[in-house]
């Protein structure tokens, strides 16, 4: 299938957006769903978002349909549900967004945040994905769902413990999923997405860390990037984004069960950073670059 068809077949269809008004990457998967002709039912967490993306929406010649819902409340994903269900025929797309974490060692962290993290970055992709199966099934032509999850589900990401391993659940969730809807042509993947513009401003550095960057000038977080991503910048929501309709386009229709990284390279490299002072390519920093911390 050519690169112009497979987009072409992507209008008209209905797109499922959780966490699709607001925030960098939300709202940006909803617009790029709606420029390829997708109709889409989306819910949020900020009535502002949710009253803002409509119109945006709507000037790109398609539908919407936006309402609130919290993903971390049970009840009030239920009810999204309902709505869409007394809506809307059938879907064919589902992407759930939502997930995040503040950074804490293990040990001071509590019981609700650990309740929190689980259900943000877990527990609400199954009641999504539960919910949403049977509506995808309905169309008779199969379709995709794509999880967001991060590059941290597949590394031992300290301070981020109880985040990393509902992630990584997330993964392993939808790998599974994907050989059970198999024979539906119903097709779950997952996106993995690592340092970007988008999650620099949420809460997943604390303040502090915000604050030693801002003593050593505005180009303190760029040049730290540089060292960390191979492609020496972090991806855009735009190109975040572009691995969404990639995935659940027709370009991608024997793709299932996999993870996407758009991350620069970072899980490629796992660890290898790329040091001043003439070290290069390292897990851990050599003469030069130790020269200049210590010396």
């Amino acid at each position: 299938m050519g690169l112009l068809e497979a987009h072409r077949a992507m209008a008209g269809k209905t797109a499922v957006v959780i966490g699709g008004a607001a925030g960098h990457i939300g709202r940006g998967v909803t617009l790029g769903l709606a420029r390829e002709g997708v109709n889409v039912i989306c819910c949020d967490n900020d009535r502002e978002g949710l009253a803002a993306i409509v119109p945006e929406v709507e000037s790109l010649g398609v539908t919407i349909d936006a309402s609130f819902a919290d993903v971390t409340d049970p009840a009030s994903l239920d009810a999204f549900y309902d709505r869409v269900e007394a809506s809307a025929g059938h879907i064919d797309i589902l992407v759930n967004v939502p997930g995040g974490v503040a950074r804490a060692l293990f040990d001071k962290t509590t019981r609700a945040s650990h309740a929190r993290d689980i259900r943000l970055n877990y527990g609400y992709v199954v009641d999504s994905c539960h919910r949403a199966i049977p509506l995808l099934r309905k169309s008779g032509n199969g379709g995709s769902i794509v999880n967001f999850t991060t590059i941290e589900a597949h590394r031992g990401a300290a301070t981020f413990a109880v985040y990393a391993g509902a992630k990584a659940a997330t993964t392993n969730f939808s790998r599974a999923l994907a050989v059970e809807l198999g024979a539906d042509m119903i097709r779950v993947n997952c996106l993995a997405s690592d340092t970007s513009l988008a999650r620099a401003s949420n809460a997943a550095l604390a303040a502090e860390d915000f604050e030693r960057l801002a003593e050593l000038g505005p180009d303190a977080l760029s040049k730290s990037i540089a060292f960390y991503v191979p492609q020496k910048r972090p991806p855009s929501v735009e190109e975040v984004v572009d691995g969404v309709i990639f995935l659940v386009s027709d370009l991608s229709r024997t793709v299932t069960g996999t993870t996407l990284h758009a991350d620069g390279g970072t899980w490629a490299a796992f660890g290898f950073l790329d040091w001043p002072e003439g070290d290069s390519f390292m897990p851990a920093p050599l003469g030069g670059t130790l020269k200049k911390l210590v010396g």
